[in-house]
């Protein structure tokens, strides 16, 4: 029998978030661990921790004592490849995820949070260098804005001798993206490793645009070789004004169709995505949601279009069976799984049973 497992290649990153303002040591209100307010979507989860994003509490961050006071922060387990793989897997889709976790202790907070969630980790890596650190500010619309701490950290150092096909496994899908498609020195070995497997499973691509840290010129010129080794590309419509800023948008999906990607899913937010499949488009709304913040939410947005194409299955080769209304039912399902996210703080999505009659208002 064909294999339904989707693989999930690139980084775990240990997102701090500020929890108070800038607050006088006198003026505290006692919350000496630093972790914060709020619950997440299972407070008594599989995985033991506080269940916030199934893994909160993990660190306080201090500024020195004195008159500037203390900046408390709550990590969370992040990065956009490893909230795909623990989305899909709460879904219900077998997932692999191909990670360099580091022996910190983030690393481990990461290993605590994946596995929790059901994901298969004997794909990863143990890595000596330290985890990447991402520290986040939310905006009044809770859009996370990010400062990277990444230099030297354990999620690029994949080498083609790490990354090989048995590693990859027999799989029906590989997925990637963000920082691992082009942070040196792994982001080749993550090419090479794509273009062996497109042969044999479909190969989904999240470029999730970090341009505080890497370049937009650099996904800019990869973009169209990404296009023809993939069979979906799924993008937030600020990802796409970085990659190719001022165009509108079914150019730029007809462009990329050109150069050999079928699927193209662009997330607009509370305008929910627009579905280009080989030039046929359609909109798909998003569900009313009462947003707490949006962190994750277009990863979950990508498991959950990745979950509904393997239960109809259609993944495993080159998407050769796929129509647009399939595309379109997909990602109204997608949308539905993001919403939910959005509902909860961090990067939290649903379990399959959160989906039943859900409303994520």
């Amino acid at each position: 029998m064909p294999s339904s497992q989707v693989a999930v290649l690139g980084e775990c990153v240990a997102d701090a978030f500020v929890t108070n303002p800038l607050t006088p040591r006198d003026e505290r209100d006692g919350d000496p661990g630093g972790t914060g307010g709020g619950a997440g979507r299972d407070p008594d989860g599989p995985d033991g921790l506080d269940g916030a994003g199934g893994a909160g509490g993990a660190g306080a961050g201090a500024a020195p004592d004195g008159p500037g006071g203390e900046l408390l922060l709550r990590v969370l387990p992040g990065g956009g490849p490893a909230n795909t793989a623990v989305a899909l897997a709460r879904l219900g889709t077998a997932t692999r995820f191909l990670g360099r976790l580091s022996g910190d202790t983030f690393g481990a907070l990461f290993r605590a949070h994946l596995t929790a969630s059901g994901v298969d980790l004997t794909g990863c890596v143990g890595a000596a260098e330290p985890s990447t650190l991402a520290v986040a500010t939310l905006d009044s619309g809770g859009r996370a804005r990010y400062s990277f701490h990444a230099d030297g950290s354990a999620d690029w150092g994949w080498s083609t001798a790490e990354l090989t096909a048995a590693r990859i496994g027999d799989v029906a899908c590989l997925h990637t993206g963000s920082l691992a498609l082009v942070r040196a020195p792994g982001a080749e070995a993550v090419e090479e490793a794509l273009s062996a497997t497109a042969a044999r499973a479909t190969i989904s691509i999240d470029p999730n645009v970090r341009a505080a840290l890497v370049d937009p010129a650099v996904y800019r010129e990869r973009m169209p070789r990404w296009c023809a080794v993939a069979d979906m590309i799924r993008l937030s419509d600020e990802d796409l004004e970085h990659i190719r800023p001022g165009e509108p948008v079914e150019r730029v999906c007809d462009a990329w169709h050109e150069a050999g990607v079928r699927l193209v899913v662009v997330t607009r937010g509370p305008l929910g995505a627009l579905v280009s499949v080989d030039g046929e488009r359609a909109c798909v709304p998003a569900p009313p949601t009462r947003v707490v913040d949006t962190v994750g939410a277009g990863d979950s947005f990508t498991a959950g279009l990745l979950h509904r194409l393997r239960t109809g299955g259609l993944l495993g080769g080159r998407l050769d069976r796929l129509d647009l209304e399939r595309a379109a039912d997909a990602a109204a399902f997608a949308a539905r799984v993001a919403a939910l996210t959005c509902s909860a703080p961090g990067a939290d999505p649903p379990w399959a049973r959160d989906l039943d009659g859900s409303d994520p208002r």
